[in-house]
């Protein structure tokens, strides 16, 4: 198959309409980044139409340099300690029933950032009692004890994703170790936490390295999984070796289940917080949720 050409299952919707705009609109108004313009999500179009969108906190500027992903590289030039009482703010503005928060890797901050994430979990929380409260985090370099200063602020779902098999990681997260961020999830499992993690195909991976990833992920009592397409963000990043079709994602959903994992989203446009608000109504117990009441992408 053609991997310089997109296949016609992979359509992602236009920026456009009134939701499009008032989520912009809140989003530039608060002075926050997203991971949806950051990473070059496929699905912005569709989530901020629909009034959704990512929080990515800590500045747009990661020390990390993974090879699958978009946002901007480097030595970070913000720590603003006022952002989390604007993301509760604008989490108040939307009266969010779930929401989705994540950030770049600031490795050169002692804690990696983990005391900014828990003031801003503490002030959703403090403006937002009822919202649940998803975070896509880092992975600390491991260090149980500013991964325990985020969960110490209690969110509902602690998310961190593997992205790709155990064989590729070094070559498509250079800075990251499989097994280090396995030890991430089992330990905020082992504290009782509703966890998460994504992986993304198409990088190379074969198909006995995804099956044993997924067993992995179900043998850590991870409740969430998402898998989706990688998408080559620009021509300096990695190069999509496969586009995988649609019925074998249908597969690895099927396969997952029978694992036991309570909930898993597989699809070529999924991502690690695409219809986050759906995926965790099993945890959160919220019920259906307004899908315009969401950041979420």
């Amino acid at each position: 198959m053609d991997t310089q050409r997109k296949p016609s299952w992979l359509r992602a919707k236009l920026p456009s309409g009134p939701g499009y705009a008032a989520t912009r609109r809140l989003v530039d108004e608060n002075k926050l980044h997203t991971v949806c313009q950051s990473a070059r999500c496929p699905n912005l179009g569709e989530c901020w139409s629909r009034g959704t969108a990512t929080v990515m906190i800590l500045g747009n500027i990661c020390t990390r340099s993974c090879n699958f992903c978009a946002i901007q590289t480097g030595k970070p030039t913000e720590l603003d300690l006022g952002e989390p009482a604007r993301v509760a703010d604008a989490v108040a503005k939307m009266n969010l029933r779930h929401c989705v928060i994540t950030s770049v890797a600031r490795d050169e901050l002692k804690d990696g950032g983990a005391a900014v994430w828990a003031a801003t979990i503490r002030a959703i929380r403090h403006r937002n009692p009822h919202t649940a409260i998803e975070v896509l985090v880092p992975d600390f370099k491991g260090q149980r004890e500013h991964i325990d200063t985020v969960l110490d602020a209690k969110p509902d779902i602690y998310n961190h994703n593997l992205e790709t098999v155990e064989r590729l990681q070094k070559p498509v997260r250079v800075q990251a170790r499989y097994d280090r961020s396995r030890s991430v999830l089992r330990h905020a499992k082992g504290r009782g936490f509703v966890t998460k993690t994504g992986i993304m195909l198409g990088l190379g991976e074969e198909r006995h390295e995804i099956e044993q990833t997924i067993r992995d992920i179900a043998s850590d009592q991870t409740n969430i999984l998402t898998v989706g397409q990688y998408l080559q963000p620009t021509p300096e990043h990695l190069p999509v070796a496969r586009w995988v079709p649609p019925e074998e994602f249908v597969h690895w959903k099927e396969f997952g289940l029978g694992l036991g994992l309570g909930v898993v989203e597989s699809g070529a446009l999924v991502r690690s917080s695409y219809h986050a608000d759906e995926q965790s109504q099993k945890y959160t117990g919220a019920g259906h949720l307004n899908t315009a009441n969401a950041f979420a992408s």
